[in-house]
């Protein structure tokens, strides 16, 4: 029964817990974790903790809680800082992903002696004949799928991940599963903010967390023209329009920062627009390494829609060259490539 061991990550809402559920009736000897990661955010407080563990005393699974909030702090909230003090956008899920539920949690399925480890993401795990290896692939449930913040885990690891979800086509059909089976969970609504920032006011976060606090500067176009002011570059992002305090003959969008002068750069519209970018902190999942131009598709956010693009790998970066132009390409947030529906990989865009 061994190799049908698996550490499932329980975050307390529906879609962990009817991962647990469908892995007991697929024959799997499921044992519940929650990570303790940061005391006060939606996924870590003592709704979360009951949640999961009522939902395991129902189905009759064992169910752990593990303190890991310093090593959260080091590899999540540390790096979220560090982004917005470089004038940079992060995706803390992305941070998450790859060093705590598919980092740690592994370790912790290890010494369990669980061969596998599973989460509620919307996503698949599979081996490809055509590429002879275990690919992370898409979901089946279209604007749900989460592959897009998964491209950073560690690549041997996929074949022992298993996402119960991925064969679904919307949350629909998971709640009518957990409504079915009783599950008190069935109508918790959906965390969406970052789970740390759990009010959604990130500015207050890095102000009361970290070394960031309002410093006044300009407001400038490309050519120098100062245009107003600010109070601080981590409270802008590329593509921002509203809050900018400003007026002028036509509407400007921030397009960039020049953190040493301490100025957030606007632009017209046509500015937020590229044709190319680079990525840093690649993580190739399908392939050692890109060895000639690849045709594939991008998505630079996570709600962004799939772009056609050519990859060439550049020593240990990547360059990107859009079949068009892109809107509000965002230093600090990830680009991922996909071969139709396989997760090639994906790296960190960089500043222009």
């Amino acid at each position: 029964m061994e190799d049908k061991k698996v550490l499932l990550g329980m975050s307390g809402g529906v879609d962990s817990s009817v991962s647990a559920l469908l892995l007991k009736q697929q024959g799997y000897e499921v044992i519940g974790t929650t990570l303790e990661l940061f005391a006060g955010s939606s996924c870590c407080n003592i709704n979360t903790y009951m949640d999961a563990k009522n939902v395991c005393n129902q189905i009759g699974i064992p169910h752990f809680t593990l303190d890991y909030k310093k090593e959260f702090r080091k590899y999540v909230i540390d790096d979220f800082i560090e982004c917005y003090s470089n004038c940079k956008t992060p995706n803390p899920c992305i941070e998450c992903n790859k060093y705590m539920k598919f980092g740690i949690m592994y370790d912790e399925a290890k010494r369990m002696g669980c061969n596998y480890i599973a989460t509620g993401h919307y996503a698949k795990t599979e081996y490809s004949e055509k590429y002879n290896k275990w690919v992370l692939k898409k979901s089946n449930a279209g604007s749900k799928d989460q592959s897009y913040v998964l491209w950073n885990i560690p690549k041997d690891l996929i074949e022992h991940v298993i996402f119960p979800l991925g064969n679904f086509d919307s949350k629909d059909e998971i709640r009518k599963i957990a409504k079915e089976a009783n599950l008190k969970v069935a109508n918790k609504p959906d965390s969406e903010d970052i789970c740390f920032v759990p009010d959604g006011d990130y500015k207050r976060f890095l102000e009361t967390n970290s070394t960031l606090k309002p410093k006044r500067g300009n407001i400038v176009t490309t050519k120098g023209e100062i245009l107003g002011t600010h109070t601080g570059l981590y409270k802008y992002t590329i593509g921002q329009r509203r809050g900018l305090g400003i007026s002028y003959k036509e509407p400007l969008f921030v397009i960039g920062f020049n953190k040493n002068k301490n100025e957030v750069i606007v632009g017209t519209h046509d500015k937020l627009f590229s044709k190319e970018i680079m990525v840093e902190d690649i993580n190739l999942l399908l392939f050692d390494e890109i060895t000639e131009p690849l045709e594939v598709e991008v998505k630079t956010r996570y709600t962004s829609k799939m772009a056609k693009a050519k990859i060439v790998q550049i020593e240990d970066k990547i360059k990107i060259i859009f079949d068009e132009p892109q809107r509000a390409i965002t230093p600090g947030q990830s680009a991922v490539f996909y071969l139709d529906d396989i997760v090639v990989g994906g790296g960190k865009i960089i500043s222009k």
